[in-house]
């Protein structure tokens, strides 16, 4: 593990901040949206991400963004982002922000890892979008993966067509391969650390794929 990742999270436990999940995933190659760190109203004159753009709050004491209302979505100009930020200032005094590119949508799904207690770290995948509560369309493999484990995966799930050009709808399969085999190297890599990893969601479009949220929680928390 390289210098730089141990710094990220050597000594931490429970929920990492957003920020350094984000460079944690940059480190292994996968994408996020563009993003910039903002503290104060005057950070918002450096701001080099084009609209429209999102607002979170990053801190490693709020896992649950949108529960608290920590997620604003869509925002079309400054004076818009001015206002939010000036009410997520109010709101959560002693936090960062983030200031991230907005998305298009794309066929939704979930990539995450989650220790078991019988196998240890597995790596999940499912169709995500509103109906991944209703379905548990999801499958399982033990960390690491090798590219024909990925393949396996993706085909146990019920909503694969959605990867399959179902209804003309482009998505790239093969970036979603890629995917998981890039969290499982992850995994593998910084398995005495991680507790829980969950990418929700990924949008995945026909020439690329993008983690438009993430989480982890680190042991010990």
């Amino acid at each position: 593990m390289k210098t730089s990742v141990s710094k990220l999270i050597e000594g931490k436990t429970g929920v990492l901040a957003d920020r350094d999940v984000r460079e944690l995933l940059k480190h292994y190659d996968i994408p996020t949206p563009r993003y910039q760190i903002v503290e104060r109203e005057e950070d918002l004159d450096k701001i080099d991400v084009p609209f429209p753009v999102v607002l979170k709050v990053s801190s490693p004491k709020i896992l649950h963004k949108t529960d608290v209302g920590g997620v604003y979505l869509d925002i079309k100009d400054r004076k818009e982002l001015e206002t939010v930020f000036q009410d997520f200032k109010k709101r959560f005094p002693e936090e960062v922000f983030l200031v991230e590119e907005m998305m298009e949508k794309g066929v939704e799904i979930i990539v995450g890892l989650v220790q078991d207690a019988t196998f240890g770290l597995t790596i999940m995948v499912g169709i995500g979008g509103i109906f991944t509560e209703l379905y548990k369309d999801v499958s399982f493999r033990i960390v690491p993966i090798e590219r024909d484990d990925a393949v396996e995966m993706i085909e146990e799930l019920k909503g694969k067509k959605l990867l399959e050009g179902f209804r003309n709808i482009p998505a790239n399969k093969e970036k979603v391969i890629d995917l998981l085999l890039k969290v499982s190297n992850m995994g593998f890599e910084l398995m005495e650390y991680i507790e829980e990893m969950d990418l929700n969601p990924v949008f995945v479009y026909k020439d690329s794929i993008c983690i438009v949220d993430a989480k982890i929680i680190l042991k010990g928390g």
